[in-house]
Order: C-alpha cells, then sequence, then structure tokens
C-alpha cells in the first residue's frame, strides 16, 4: 500500500504555467487525508518551492521536501536539514576547469546564494532566468575560501550549445559527480551521492518506510533514480523516452492534470 508520493515539480506537478491546478490540489489534499505522505523533489531550493508547499499545506512539521536534486532532505516548516551532500571547493575548481575547457558558463547555489564566476563573453548564464529566488554574487575563483561547501554546480545555456557540450565531457567526470538535465537548457552537476533516488532513500528509511511503499512521478532524467527506487513509478505523458521506459505506467501529460490522474487510478481508487 502507498505511504509516500514523492512528486517532481516543473513538467509534472505544475502546468506550463507553473500552476497546481484545483483538481489536482483536490486530489492531493484527499491523499493527504487518507493518511498518505506528498514529499515534493526539485532541482530547486526550499525557498524555489515554498509557495507550492504553503498552496498544498505542507510546511507543518512531519512534513519534508527533497531539495537540489537530492542533494538536500530536509523539514519543510523549518529546513532542519536530515541529509546534505554538498561539493567541496576543490571539486568546484575541478568543474570550473572543466567549464572553461568545454566552453560554457557555470554557476554553483549553496542554500543562501548563487554564485556568478566569470562566464565566456559571448556565452552568458542563462540561469539568472531561472532562479529567481535567491541572490547572484560574483564568485573570485582564485580566492574561494577552502571550507566552502555547496549543493550544486550548473551549466545553464540553450540546449543546441550544451548538448554537444555535454557530449564532450570526459568519463571521469561522469564517474565522480551526478550529472542529471533537469531541463533541456540546464545540466546540474551535485556530489556523487547526490540523485532524487538516494534522497527518496534515505528519508523512506528515516520514516520507517519501505520502497514497496513509495510511489514516485517524474518527468525528465533527473527523476530516473527516484522512479527506479520507488515500488510504483509513474512518467508524466509528456515525459522523456528514457523515463517511460522505467516506469511502471505512464499517466497524463502535466497540462491534463496527469499528478491527479495517477493518484486518482494508483492510490486513491485501489
Amino acid at each position: 500500500m502507498i505511504q509516500l508520493i514523492a512528486i517532481d515539480l516543473d513538467g509534472t506537478l505544475l502546468n506550463d504555467r507553473k500552476q497546481i491546478t484545483k483538481q489536482t490540489q483536490a486530489v492531493l489534499k484527499a491523499a493527504r487525508t487518507s493518511g498518505v505522505r506528498i514529499v515534493l523533489c526539485s532541482g530547486r531550493p526550499l525557498r524555489g518551492i515554498d509557495r507550492y508547499l504553503r498552496v498544498l499545506g505542507l510546511t507543518n512539521p512531519g512534513d519534508f521536501a527533497i531539495t537540489y536534486n537530492g542533494g538536500l532532505v530536509q523539514k519543510s516548516d523549518s529546513g532542519e536539514v536530515i541529509s546534505e551532500k554538498t561539493l567541496t571547493r576543490d571539486q568546484l575548481l575541478s568543474l570550473y576547469a572543466l567549464s572553461q575547457e568545454r566552453d560554457l558558463p557555470m554557476n554553483f547555489i549553496d542554500r543562501e546564494k548563487v554564485y556568478c564566476p566569470p562566464y565566456p563573453k559571448q556565452k552568458p548564464s542563462l540561469y539568472g532566468t531561472v532562479m529567481k529566488t535567491m541572490p547572484f554574487v560574483k564568485a573570485d575563483m582564485e580566492h574561494l575560501p577552502a571550507d566552502i561547501q555547496v549543493n550544486k554546480a550548473v551549466f545553464c545555456i540553450s540546449e543546441k550549445i550544451l548538448t554537444p557540450a555535454i557530449a564532450g565531457i570526459p568519463q571521469t567526470y561522469m564517474k565522480n559527480y551526478t550529472m542529471v538535465k533537469s531541463h533541456p537548457y540546464l545540466l546540474e552537476i551535485l556530489n556523487k551521492d547526490a540523485d532524487k533516488g538516494k534522497a527518496l532513500q534515505t528519508l523512506t528509511h528515516f520514516l520507517g518506510l519501505s520502497s514497496a511503499e513509495v510511489m514516485a512521478i517524474g518527468d525528465e532524467e533527473n527523476d530516473l533514480a527516484m522512479i527506479r527506487f520507488a515500488g510504483l513509478g509513474i512518467a508524466m505523458g509528456n515525459a522523456i523516452d528514457a523515463l517511460k521506459a522505467e516506469a511502471q505506467f505512464v499517466t497524463k501529460t502535466n497540462e491534463q492534470e496527469g499528478v491527479a490522474y495517477a493518484i486518482e487510478n494508483y492510490v486513491l481508487n485501489q
């Protein structure tokens, strides 16, 4: 029996206008009333999903969120950390060298702000159009604090530039980090032990649940790990083919309230 539903935000819970429809809100409320936990799982920081947590009433003691694509598991009401996986100064310097080699703009993000190292002049980062809930500050890569810890790094630029650049990233980087696309134009780079699946495993263990009691719903590459972990993995109708291939079921699209449809059919009506 499903006890916890992990739901991605963009392209999944949210429609194309970044809204949670009234019907979806009602279905999520019904699931919660029946005793099922709802956990939002996003690449965004906690403050980036706060308004959605509030809309859904998920800011009470006992509510949790998975942020930074699994880099952080937190209590939604207080921000208290259950699990955190970060990148070190040496890793940031290595990734910055990679960004220069691949001629890509890089940003990195901690819990409070977005850091902006110098970019290639003709290829500025687009991350400012994506992240609107945190301040941006300049980063001096030659004088980074020795004890700096950040939650993720990102390469954010048009898909036509990013996709071929990713293809040229050496395999050593792929092995040493978790690298996932959350949008066609956004590559997110995390500690190698951080992904939505591992974060969900940590949370279910914390709550005394098993993977068989978990349902996960997503649409993109960064949702693959949690779809694989969950006892019931659901791909959105608008999901990438790789996710549909891994999921047990494919629901409707995010424009057709696919989350509500999945919960009604595979949880509430069971």
